[in-house]
């Protein structure tokens, strides 16, 4: 029996990191990442070997909703390992499972009363797609299959989520079922041509799904999927009503409408889920993950309406299934983990707390906007980013492409210098910090997000990007 080598030192793990780990979405260039190590958390903080503080600026990627260091969380897996690690949901029930169904569809808006549990957001947003697939099939119309997505939408990375992903550079050299999607123009009222108002820019993105239905016909169009807010896109806030628009569209065009909540889920913006409460709306289908266990286990979740199940069920039916599914559906410790971050949300008001701490989080984003290398700092609840404006006008599409990413590396490494970790992305730097940052701490947060953007700005009198 060969034993597990051990690290020596931290040095050891960067050296394996760099070696033999290959991470989402690495590059596949000579230069090893040299990522910091995360030795441990605790609260909004990661800490490296030394013993350094980072404050965690995208929330381990828009789920810690906790916090990190949760021993309630940590116990409740612990206990529900001993108890039961693992059934095969084929095959047997179980009491964490059927107790967080239960709880999400208290949560949920309208009548989306069916829970189907995943193992992230990925595979959530893969069966809702599946689901419609199922759903048209069985209504007799196999052609009904299209969705319609949007730029700068994100929504996974399994074949058929990436595939309705829009993010710009993300698919280079990356396949996609391209015959199944089509794309809206991106939503950002920042590209609205000079002396348009962002009322008159909702009439015209809401035109652009009008005319696309149009073109490519309602009777192919099987489901719209839109991220309330298009998170790693950029946190793109449509204007109002757009939503609710939109979904009245594929109201009258009998098309499905999936709301892809893996980031606005579970507080994140206040509230449980952001579909109804912040953007009027109650879908067909929501997808949801991250948040769901703070980031403690891997789980998510496709919730269905009623309306959609009762269409297909029939007593001739019987042996009609819908064949999909994952050997770690229903996880019993993910469900526990779940559980248990539920009713610390619950108990601790954390909702209630996002919602009073948001309009100062958000003042805080907005005054990023007195950089002139900035071209605008938005964001909704507990989610905030901020996007360049250092690429000349006359700028040649390559060279662009060269300052964008620059600009990026530049805030993130001036950021993670003064202990703060961000998210670059091209030209912009998200953040999503867990849900329990207090007060003070968002001002932590931003000073140094200011003296980080103040450097880069600096250094650009002396030099081009």
């Amino acid at each position: 029996m060969t034993d597990v080598a051990q690290p020596s030192s931290a040095q050891d793990v960067r050296d394996w990191d760099n070696t033999f780990n290959m991470h989402p979405w690495e590059s596949m260039g000579t230069a090893p990442a040299d990522r910091m190590i995360a030795a441990r958390g605790e609260g909004i903080y990661l800490i490296d070997p030394d013993g350094r503080k980072y404050i965690d600026g995208p929330g381990g990627m828009w789920n810690v909703q906790v916090g990190y260091g949760n021993a309630e969380i940590a116990q409740a897996m612990a206990d529900q390992a001993m108890a039961l690690p693992f059934n095969s949901p084929w095959y047997f029930a179980s009491d964490p499972a059927s107790q967080l169904a239960k709880k999400l569809t208290e949560l949920t808006p309208g009548d989306l009363n069916w829970v189907f549990f995943t193992t992230g957001g990925s595979s959530a947003v893969d069966s809702a797609l599946r689901f419609m697939q199922f759903y048209n099939n069985l209504k007799g119309r196999p052609n009904k299959k299209i969705t319609i997505s949007r730029e700068k939408a994100y929504h996974g990375s399994t074949y058929l989520a990436a595939t309705m992903s829009g993010k710009e550079r993300d698919r280079t050299f990356m396949d996609a079922a391209t015959e199944l999607v089509r794309f809206l123009p991106d939503v950002s009222p920042l590209l609205r041509p000079d002396g348009m108002s962002i009322a008159e820019w909702g009439d015209e993105k809401i035109a652009d799904l009008e005319n696309l239905i149009t073109d490519v016909g309602a009777e192919n169009i099987g489901a719209f999927i839109a991220e309330p807010i298009l998170a790693s896109g950029g946190v793109i806030v449509p204007p109002d009503g757009y939503h609710a628009r939109t979904l009245e569209i594929c109201r009258a065009n009998d098309i499905l409408y999936i709301s892809d909540e893996v980031v606005t889920g579970f507080g994140r913006l206040g509230h449980w889920f952001a579909s109804e409460e912040v953007f009027d709306i109650v879908p067909d289908i929501i997808t949801c993950a991250k948040g769901i266990t703070s980031g403690y286990a891997p789980l998510g979740a496709m919730l269905v309406s009623d309306r959609l199940v009762d269409e297909l069920k029939a007593e001739d039916r019987g042996d009609v299934m819908f064949s999909n599914g994952f050997t770690n559906s229903s996880h019993p410790v993910s469900c526990a983990a779940a559980l248990k971050n539920l009713e610390i949300m619950e108990r601790d008001g954390v909702l209630e707390h996002v919602r009073e701490i948001t309009p100062y989080f958000q003042e805080r984003v907005r005054r990023l906007e007195r950089f002139d290398v900035v071209a605008e700092a938005r964001g909704v609840g507990l989610v905030g980013a901020i996007e360049g404006a250092v690429a000349p006008a006359d700028a040649s599409e390559e060279d662009r492409l060269r300052i964008d990413y620059e600009f990026g590396a530049r805030i993130d490494k001036a950021c993670e210098a003064r202990g703060l970790i961000v998210r670059p992305s091209i030209n912009m730097c998200v953040f999503s910090p867990p849900l329990v940052i207090t007060r003070e701490q968002v001002d932590d947060m931003f000073d140094i997000l200011e003296a980080a953007i103040a450097e880069v700005e600096s250094s650009l009198t002396s030099r081009d990007l």
